[in-house]
């Protein structure tokens, strides 16, 4: 048992910290989320949300209808964001200073963080590329509808449940800094289910706590061979 306590102890803290991976990529347990539950969400929102009311109440409608709808799965949320040429003005929104782009990258900074804690992270993010064509900057290749022309800002985000992202967007920290995106661009907010996708970073997690133990077990070996 002393020849290989180096092995146990190095097994367990592997172990460890893929068992604690695991529980941060699956809050909640796996729980959809009740109509309780949902409620309780919207009203930690109502009334705190940037923007005018009849956009919060419709924001908040589809969200409810969101919520409910819960298949205790992973979301996977694109945000196609467009800048607005200078900051947005409305209710809740006051206080933001600097252009659009220093803005939105308040935001960010300020979210990482909370998205971290729910589990959540980020999968792709970045600048559109610029098309110059008929003298005219375009970010679609292929759609001629200004609707869908002229995006800013890509990114994707993976929730491991509803239940996080619903837990994002009425945590209160979030609620300071929401201000500063919807001041800042346009969003379109897209939950996709994962259908197309690298495989489960928990088990890619798994999978190296165990290459590292078994390689450590080998050169130990080996070094004891040559000794």
């Amino acid at each position: 048992m002393k020849t290989h306590r180096f092995e146990w102890l190095l097994g367990a803290v592997l172990a460890a910290l893929f068992v604690t991976f695991w529980i941060w990529q699956t809050p909640g347990n796996l729980r959809k989320l009740s109509s309780v539950e949902v409620d309780a969400y919207l009203h930690r929102m109502e009334g705190k949300l940037p923007g005018e009311p009849a956009e919060q109440a419709v924001f908040l409608a589809r969200m409810r209808a969101f919520g409910l709808a819960d298949d205790g799965r992973p979301v996977y949320m694109l945000n196609a964001m467009r800048y607005y040429p200078e900051l947005k003005r409305g209710p809740g929104m006051e206080g933001v200073r600097g252009t659009p782009r220093q803005a939105n990258a308040i935001y960010e900074k300020a979210v990482m963080p909370i998205l971290f804690r729910l589990g959540a992270y980020p999968l792709f993010g970045g600048e559109t590329m610029v098309v110059r064509a008929d003298g005219k900057a375009h970010s679609n290749l292929d759609g001629f509808d200004p609707a869908i022309d002229d995006w800013s800002r890509i990114l994707v985000v993976r929730y491991p449940s509803r239940r996080a992202f619903f837990e994002l967007l009425s945590d209160p920290q979030w609620l300071k800094v929401a201000p500063y995106k919807l001041a800042a661009l346009e969003i379109a907010l897209v939950p996709v289910s994962a259908q197309v996708i690298i495989p489960d970073l928990r088990w890619i997690m798994g999978g190296a706590c165990l290459i590292v133990f078994l390689a450590a077990g080998w050169l130990r070996a080996v070094r004891k061979k040559r000794s």
